[in-house]
């Protein structure tokens, strides 16, 4: 059996988080939907524990990096992009997960506003575009034939 590396881990842990966007997205929009206000908190909940998880897979990206750097297929140039965008996406999920959080503190015992569960849906497409596209590009780092294009051609 292979040892686990850094790369196992952060590969783990990063999927975590874009599911549970994923899923806090469909949560939060059926209980919008159907108006109930168990499910939204529900969903709110999932935010905050994608914001939480996404910090331990943030900083496991940098380890991981070493152990494939050099390996066939890498590119240097898409894990610059993934990184970066890495940390708009750790950015944004923080900050959904805080909203996230206040939210559920606030309307503790009662039902979340409608306009503050519009307002976190917004949030929560962002971010989870913001993930996707982090996620995407991380696949990109070493499968060239992810890629749209050479990206070492360039």
């Amino acid at each position: 059996m292979n040892p686990v590396t850094a790369a196992h881990i952060h590969l783990f842990l990063c999927h975590v988080p874009v599911m549970a966007i994923l899923f806090g997205l469909g949560w939060l929009a059926f209980g919008l939907w159907r108006g109930s206000r168990e499910i939204q908190k529900a969903a709110l909940g999932m935010f905050i524990v994608a914001a939480v998880l996404a910090v331990p897979s943030y900083l496991t990206g940098e380890p991981a990096s070493g152990t494939i750097k050099g390996l066939p297929g890498f590119s240097e140039r898409i894990l610059e992009q993934h990184q970066a965008s890495a940390g708009v996406a750790l950015a944004g999920c923080i900050a959904l997960g805080i909203l996230a959080l206040a939210g559920l503190i606030h309307y503790r015992g009662r039902a979340v506003a409608g306009w503050f569960s519009v307002l976190l849906l917004v949030a929560a497409l962002v971010v989870g575009v913001l993930m996707a596209r982090t996620a995407n590009l991380g696949g990109q780092v070493r499968h060239s034939e992810i890629r749209p294009y050479d990206a070492e051609a360039e």
